[in-house]
Parts: C-alpha cells; sequence; structure tokens
C-alpha cells in the first residue's frame, strides 16, 4: 500500500504540465535520434545533457530517460521503412520489417512496434514498481566493502561482454579510471594528474568528455556513402488485421520476458534481447517458417524485447546504484550531475523524485505510441536534409553544449580531444563502454574502496572476511578470467590430438 501511494503522489508529480512537456521533448528527440543512422542511444542522450544541465532534477532526468527510450522506438522506422537501422537494437527488425514494407504492410508494421514497444516498456516499468521497495531496503544493508564488491562485478561483467579482445576492453576500462581520477584527491586533499591546469582541479568534464568520445568520433569517422533517395511511405492500412494481432501476441509476451531478464544484468544491451527475442520466434513461433519474409513475429518479438530491456535496464540503476549498460551509465552521470546518487538512498533521501521519473516511464510509453505511428513521414523526411547539414547542425550543438557546461572555452577543447582520443579508439577497434562505465563508476569505486580501507584500518582481507563482499569479489574475478579459460580449451584439444 505504501508503494502505491507513493507511486500515485509520483503521478502527480509527474502529470504537472512542466513535466509532460519534458517527457514530450524527450520522446520526441529520442525518436530523433533514433532516425538518425548511426547516433545510437548512448551517444544521444550524452549530446542532449548539456541541454539540461540548468533544469531541476526530476524534470532533466526525466527528459533524459524519455530519450532513452524514444530512440529504442525511432530506430525501427528507418528499419522498417527504408531497410537502414537508426541503431544496433533495431538492426535485426529490418529482415521482416522491410519485407512487411515491400509487400504493402509498412503501416501494420509500424503499428506492431510501436504496441510492442508500450507493452514491453509498460510491464518492465511495473517490474521497477514491484522491485524498487525491497530491492532498495535491501541495499541498505549493503556496506562500502559489499558496494566496491558490487561495482567490480558490473565493470566486470561489461568488460568481459564489450569486445571480442579482452585486453582492448581492459586497456578501455583503464583509461576511464584514469580520467575519473583527475582531480583532487578525495582523502589526502592534493591534486593529482592536473599537470599544474588549475581547471583541472575539480576533475574532467563528464559531459564534455561523453559528447567528445561518442559524439564528434562518431563524426569523424562518418564515411559518405551512397546517397538514399527517401520517398513519403503511403499506407495502405495502419492497422494491423485481427489474424496479425493474434500473431502477435505471443510474440510480444516471449519479448517482453527475455528484454525484461537481459534488463536486469549489467552488461547486456538492446542489441543482445533484440537478437535473442528473434532467435526465440525462429525456435518456438508457429509461423517460424515465414520469418524473413515478412512475418509480424519478426517485428512484435524484438521491438518488444528492446523497449523492455530499455525500461528493465532502469532497475539496478535506482535500487542498487548499478548501470547495467552504456546508455545507463551516461544516464547515471546526469543523475550525478543534478545531485542525486542512484541506489538505495535515493528512495530515501530523494523519494518523491525517484517516484515521479517511475510515474513518468508510463507516461513516457504511452505517449511513444501517440507521437510515433501518426508522424512517420515527418521521421523519415529528416532523412532528406544533405548529411552535410545535419553534421553541421550536430557539430554546432556539441560546440555550444560543451562551452555551457561552465561557460569556459577550455571545455570545447576537451570535448575536441576525447573526440580525437574516441576517434584513435575506433580505428584500433578499442570498445568505447568500458570507458564510460569506468569513468562514471571510478570516483564511486575510490569512495567505497577508501571508505572499507578505513574500517578494517588499511586491511584489504575486509573484503574477504564478509560473506557477500567474497562471493562478488570471486564472481567478478570468474567473470574476467572467462574468456581466458575458452581460449585455454583449444589448445588442450589440440595437445590431444595425436595429428597435432
Amino acid at each position: 500500500m505504501d508503494t502505491l501511494n507513493e507511486l500515485l503522489n509520483g503521478f502527480a508529480a509527474a502529470l504537472t504540465w512542466q513535466n509532460l512537456i519534458f517527457a514530450f521533448l524527450g520522446c520526441l528527440l529520442g525518436t530523433v535520434i533514433g532516425v538518425l543512422p548511426g547516433i545510437g542511444p548512448v551517444a544521444g542522450v550524452a549530446l542532449l545533457i548539456p541541454l539540461t544541465l540548468n533544469m531541476d532534477a526530476t524534470g532533466s532526468i526525466i527528459m533524459l530517460c524519455a530519450i532513452f527510450y524514444g530512440t529504442a522506438y525511432g530506430g525501427t522506422i528507418t528499419s522498417v521503412l527504408l531497410n537502414t537501422p537508426g541503431e544496433a537494437a533495431s538492426a535485426i527488425t529490418t529482415i521482416d520489417g522491410h519485407a512487411m514494407t515491400k509487400i504493402g504492410k509498412a503501416g501494420a508494421a509500424l503499428t506492431i512496434a510501436a504496441i510492442g514497444s508500450f507493452v514491453g516498456g509498460t510491464i518492465a516499468t511495473l517490474g521497477l514498481v514491484a522491485a524498487a521497495k525491497p530491492l532498495g531496503e535491501l541495499g541498505l544493508l549493503v556496506g562500502p566493502p559489499e558496494f566496491f564488491a558490487l561495482m567490480v562485478v558490473g565493470i566486470s561483467l561489461l568488460v568481459a561482454l564489450a569486445g571480442k579482445s579482452m585486453v582492448k576492453a581492459l586497456i578501455s576500462g583503464a583509461l576511464g579510471l584514469l580520467i575519473s581520477m583527475v582531480g583532487i584527491d578525495p582523502v589526502a586533499g592534493a591534486p593529482r594528474f592536473t599537470f599544474g591546469v588549475d581547471r583541472l582541479l575539480d576533475g574532467v568534464s563528464f559531459v564534455a568528455v561523453i559528447v567528445g568520445v561518442f559524439g564528434l568520433s562518431e563524426i569523424l569517422s562518418y564515411r559518405k556513402g551512397e546517397s538514399t533517395v527517401v520517398h513519403a511511405p503511403g499506407f495502405r492500412s495502419l492497422l494491423p488485421t485481427v489474424k496479425e494481432w493474434r500473431r502477435s501476441a505471443p510474440a510480444m509476451a516471449r519479448g517482453t520476458g527475455i528484454g525484461f531478464g537481459l534488463g536486469l544484468i549489467p552488461g547486456m544491451t538492446g542489441s543482445v534481447a533484440s537478437l535473442l527475442s528473434y532467435g526465440a520466434e525462429k525456435k518456438f513461433s508457429k509461423y517460424r517458417n515465414e520469418l524473413g519474409s515478412g512475418a509480424v513475429e519478426g517485428v512484435a518479438g524484438p521491438e518488444t524485447a528492446n523497449n523492455s530491456h530499455a525500461n528493465a535496464a532502469l532497475i539496478p540503476l535506482f535500487t542498487l546504484g548499478i548501470p547495467a549498460s552504456p546508455t545507463i551509465a551516461v544516464l547515471m552521470g546526469a543523475f550525478l550531475q543534478q545531485g542525486l546518487t542512484p541506489g538505495p538512498t535515493l528512495f530515501t533521501e530523494h523519494s518523491e523524485i525517484a517516484w515521479a521519473i517511475i510515474a513518468s516511464l508510463f507516461i513516457g510509453n504511452l505517449l511513444l505510441v501517440l507521437l510515433n505511428v501518426p508522424l512517420v513521414g515527418l521521421w523519415t523526411s529528416i532523412l532528406r536534409v544533405p548529411s552535410s547539414i545535419l553534421t553541421a547542425l550536430i557539430l554546432l550543438f556539441m560546440v555550444i553544449g560543451a562551452y555551457t557546461i561552465n561557460f569556459s572555452v577550455f571545455d570545447v577543447f576537451v570535448m575536441i580531444g576525447f573526440g580525437l582520443l574516441g576517434l584513435a579508439l575506433r580505428h584500433l577497434q578499442i570498445p568505447l563502454a568500458p570507458m564510460v562505465l569506468t569513468l562514471v563508476l571510478g570516483p564511486l569505486m575510490e569512495r567505497s574502496l577508501r571508505e572499507s580501507l578505513e574500517i578494517s584500518q588499511g586491511d584489504f582481507g575486509i573484503f574477504l572476511n564478509r560473506p557477500i563482499s567474497m562471493v562478488l569479489i570471486i564472481l567478478g574475478a570468474l567473470i574476467i578470467c572467462s574468456p581466458l579459460l575458452k581460449l585455454r580449451k583449444p589448445k588442450a584439444l589440440m595437445d590431444d590430438d595425436p595429428e597435432t
């Protein structure tokens, strides 16, 4: 009953006209970002954080969360109409989504995707409501050693799943930790890694780093390809048939379960949820033989899983302070910028803000349905703008955003420097996700580590003497070592082979 009352109070705050506008703008901007190929949710949220710095905490987080799950649907539009995924999680939708467009079912495909996104996102948000109190109260029992060990597990999962090369993922994570240590030592009070630059005493601007690494490096790495002729879509029918609704329901149910489950696991992305959902349809759907030629299940399942994952990934952030994906790590940075620390204390120190944000997730999912289907022609017309003009506008926005953080030209140069660093990392095929995660978690890990060592008077055994932290530390070590065990297996097989 207490949870219900707090949720109702959250709706009262989220339904104020200011917060409704922020939710609408977030859905609108998120859809635009999803439509534009190559930007993706991480860079999109990072680019738009400067817009929210001078807003109140509730409105800014509502807007950024709406941008996050808005991109999950925005990428569907170009996947279905143009066979061009706006973001990675929508790539699998192109198979059957564009095939439906070719047979005159574009309207049905987009409507099914919108409803599936609404269903998956809403059910995942209900899961957040149910889990918020119990997990938050459990998190209050976690001390600094357990919190540090939990951070280790989160980073280990993302590093292990970030790319093909464990070494490159560790390099990326180490870079993020190094950047996070720039500034004043929290215990000794002495400057470190500032190289005599006074502007670095407060640390490197998180927003400038993220905008540079993801946004600017994406633009610098862009290669102009063949131009695509875009025509406004004409729909024979906007609403799917009764048979298509009936076929979509089981796919949506499976997609919701897959997306929700994977959203709780740090390191899993929306693209993994979409891909596994499509695989589940190929195995369990009654119409699996039609997949690839315009089967509605190939749209309903992955799109539901995508949005279910997006909302479920907020559960570890809100309840335990663990970012489950790179985009959530950027969102966590936005929380910290507003003076909010995600985790158990969020519901004790800022309960009204937390529940207003949760209530806004229900509202935002409904706004996505009302916003996207009628305006498909508008979204596709954005792609008619020449890429040179779009690039110039995005660059202008990034420079203005970086400057307005502290009204300092220094932050603009920081953004440019990290844009070049991001370009170099892309060229070397070093994943960017671990760097973002460790950049955000670095200060929190250091604080937990220092507090733990103060409790134990410098004895590192505190992490192994406490059962929860010991289990988590061992789990993190196993996750990091698991790729090494896989590498050793083929060698052992070769040694047993008499022909080698």
